[in-house]
């Protein structure tokens, strides 16, 4: 299968999702929420999901949903915990571009706001500051593109995800 989706990764809050739908429809493809497929087949929202199977239950869903995700011409919004899901990751690394939407620590702590109701995967007593030092070596690893979004708007993020692409 050659690599024609795009595969969104990054901190809850970078605009994964709001930045995938438009780049979506200026590509000409689909769009895909892979925290919405997770929904859709639990049946369930991410905080009740973490709330009955606890955190690693979580994670072993979102690994199973996230490698079992076969579509082509696909702009794929990823789960800001999926980096932990290996087994995810190589898949999505196979069928895709990965891109990493980075934002600074500061800027991501003002938009985020209440974590809990995003669903944000903390373990007891951890901060938004661990998780982010946690995390980010781990976007970084993955990535084949790196999107700074420091001083950028949607839309420019969205101009230099296309410059990338065309390189």
């Amino acid at each position: 299968m050659k690599k024609d989706n795009l595969v969104l990764i990054g901190m809850p809050g970078v605009g994964k999702s709001t930045v995938g739908v438009i780049l979506a429809k200026v590509l000409g493809y689909e769009f895909l929420d892979s925290d919405l497929l997770i929904q859709k087949e639990e049946n369930a929202l991410l905080r009740e999901i973490i709330e009955k199977k606890g955190l690693d239950g979580f994670l072993e869903i979102e690994n199973r949903v996230n490698a079992s995700i076969e579509t082509t011409k696909a702009v794929i919004a990823t789960g800001g915990s999926v980096v932990y899901c290996q087994e995810a990751m190589e898949h999505l690394k196979e069928i895709g571009t990965v891109i990493y939407l980075k934002l600074d620590y500061s800027i991501l702590q003002r938009r985020l706001g209440n974590l809990k109701g995003r669903g944000v995967v903390l373990r007891e007593g951890q901060t938004l500051k661990g998780l982010y030092n946690e995390r980010t070596p781990l976007y970084e690893k993955y990535a084949d593109i790196v999107i700074d979004e420091k001083k950028l708007n949607a839309e420019q993020t969205l101009q230099k995800i296309l410059e990338e692409l065309e390189k």
